[in-house]
């Protein structure tokens, strides 16, 4: 007697995409939408939270987004020094608009072709992600330092240090995106390896990746909000300036009060 173990699909399909033309490009259909659902479900939230703030007795929605406010900005003020008001509130925005798409692929939405894939999984919207942060933080850099302080501060604290740090900027963009698209597309390879298992046993691998899979697209969406933070903390420090609050170690502004003793005249001798 013959055991036939019936096998899932074989046929692995990673990054595929449902494409169409348009002025002799290509464009990733299914990325797009997704990304606009993701943007439309954040401006929603964005504004039913609104919708919920009153300057009486404040909602409990209200009260809510005012705590997670006001304790990540003193997080970040208590590690990187005061920022920019915009910046937390833009980081929480990040959050909010990557994690959901990172959680879009978790609903169930057909399988060939699959109507509702993660964009973060496309390293076309990572790429943008990461020159939009990247872009704001030089232009940020420039208003808060001048023109002059930008330029200086690639070659701080030493000269022969530029070209690495000319280097460092380059590749921030990159490295941004790349985290975010290398986490979220290995989660559709992982999907596609548990699919070679037999039918029967597919409930359970799957089962704990898709909660596992929760956990990596959160994990991914505080880390891409935190690095945001970061970058605008460094671009708007300079290396040779302190807390303006502080007074300096080597001199004080205010005069002295003790008075100088007298001189003591000896008694004359006879």
């Amino acid at each position: 007697m013959s055991a036939n173990i019936v096998m899932a699909s074989t046929d692995i399909k990673i990054g595929e995409h449902v494409t169409v033309q348009f002025l002799g490009l290509t464009f990733n259909a299914d990325t797009i939408w997704t990304t606009v659902i993701a943007g439309l479900v954040v401006i929603g939230l964005g504004l039913w939270v609104r919708s919920k703030v009153t300057s009486d007795v404040p909602s409990k929605i209200q009260v809510m987004w005012e705590a997670i406010v006001e304790q990540v900005t003193t997080q970040v003020e208590g590690n990187l020094g005061r920022v920019n008001p915009f910046v937390v509130p833009l980081a929480i925005a990040l959050f909010i608009f990557i994690l959901i798409s990172n959680w879009l692929e978790l609903i169930p939405s057909g399988e060939d072709p699959h109507l509702l894939p993660s964009p973060t999984a496309d390293v076309n919207l990572t790429y943008a992600l990461g020159l939009l942060v990247i872009v704001g933080v030089h232009v940020y850099s420039v208003r808060e330092r001048g023109f002059k302080g930008y330029v200086k501060h690639y070659f701080e604290p030493y000269p022969i240090l530029f070209p690495l740090i000319l280097i460092e900027e380059i590749v921030k963009p990159f490295t941004l995106a790349l985290r975010l698209f290398g986490n979220i597309f290995s989660g559709g390879i992982m999907i596609a390896l548990i699919g070679l298992l037999p039918i029967w046993s597919l409930w359970g691998p799957n089962a704990v990746w898709k909660l596992f899979d929760l956990f990596i697209g959160l994990i991914q969406a505080f880390i891409f909000a935190l690095l945001t933070i970061l970058y605008f903390g460094m671009a708007g420090e300079s290396h040779g300036g302190g807390s303006h609050d502080t007074p300096s170690s080597t001199g004080s502004s205010e005069p002295s009060t003790a008075q100088p003793e007298p001189e003591r005249v000896p008694d004359r001798v006879h």
